[in-house]
């Protein structure tokens, strides 16, 4: 397949390029690179542009007429979206409606969307099924529902097909060395504590010890980014043989408490992590982890690191070689 990369430049979208590429998929990214680095995109042409800059897009996809999209381009801090949700609406709503009427006016029926758990809000029950009521809490996982909406609506009325992929807590760093992780700024608890351990970031900030956990801290499902390009691959070859449309939880299926990442880290680095409390975030849910049964079943992924001391370790070979 050829397939249009938007947001390939980033973090989750610069991997899957590299699986793409690597399964013999030919690769063509889309990118502002406002928050993306063009020495990411290692595996085909790079075309500049906003994701709402309609004739832009119109002109890349005419000029490449891909066989599948794979949608990343979105703004991705909750923070963020609370101070800026005008912002978020414009980019992540706006732009994937552009989209999303391109690729209908040029006949393109398949496109893998770049969802979240940030759709799900607060759940009462635990693990997080795909059939979880679906209550956000910010701004951010109302652009992510609002997208997977327009999914649906677009299946019914003109026949796309697609598949939203609803990620946990992406981590970690290609094991080749090639792509890791560099967002400004760095919100991320990997990173933040990895970038601590190495004495190369400020001590991390443990946002909240009083949290329903067996520690006080958050607990969450730490996904490795390999794995979520992995599950990409997965989803477009599916499209691509007629497989349904569907929405799909992209994690581990455990939960790692914030403290607990803490000790992995310093397990494989040998230092201790620097950290100072913190004030703990409004709507920040105590416990967020998959169930992943149906990714599993309709796929046939599963993730492969499975322990956080692994996906620390590539984080740490990251950050280390970055200098």
């Amino acid at each position: 397949m050829k397939v249009l990369v938007t947001g390939g430049a980033g973090y989750i979208g610069s991997h899957s390029c590299k699986a793409l590429a690597a399964a013999g998929h030919e690769v063509v990214v889309y990118d502002s690179l406002v928050t993306g680095h063009a020495h990411a995109v290692k595996w085909g042409p790079l075309e500049i542009g906003d994701i709402r800059d309609r004739e832009r897009l119109e002109g890349v996809v005419a000029q490449h007429d891909p066989d599948l999209v794979m949608h990343f381009a979105a703004l991705a801090y909750v923070g963020e979206s609370m101070r800026e949700p005008a912002l978020y609406f414009d980019v992540n709503v706006s732009g994937t409606l552009t989209l999303l009427e391109i690729m209908l006016a040029r006949g393109k029926d398949r496109i893998i969307f770049s969802s979240s758990c940030a759709t799900y809000g607060i759940p009462q029950v635990l693990p997080i099924g795909e059939d979880t009521p679906q209550l956000p809490v910010n701004p951010y996982g109302f652009t992510k529902l609002a997208g997977e909406r327009m999914l649906a609506d677009f299946e019914q009325a003109y026949g796309l097909r697609w598949a939203a992929l609803r990620y946990f807590n992406a981590a970690g760093a290609d094991p080749d060395g090639e792509l890791g992780e560099e967002h400004s700024p760095e919100t991320h608890a990997v990173p933040l504590a990895v970038l601590a351990a190495l004495g190369k970031g400020p001590a991390f900030r443990l946002l909240g010890r009083d949290f329903d956990t067996p520690d006080g801290t958050a607990v969450r499902d730490f996904v490795h980014v390999s794995d979520l390009a992995e599950a990409h691959l997965l989803a477009a070859e599916h499209l691509a043989g007629d497989g349904r449309s569907i929405a799909l939880n992209i994690g581990t299926g455990q939960g790692t408490s914030v403290l607990a990442v803490l000790e992995a880290i310093e397990t494989v680095t040998g230092r201790a992590v620097p950290f100072v409390d913190g004030e703990r975030r409004g709507g920040d849910p105590p416990s967020l982890y998959a169930d992943v049964s149906l990714a599993r079943e309709v796929l046939g992924w599963t993730a492969k690191y499975t322990k956080l001391e692994d996906i620390a370790a590539s984080a740490i070979d990251w950050f280390d070689c970055a200098g």
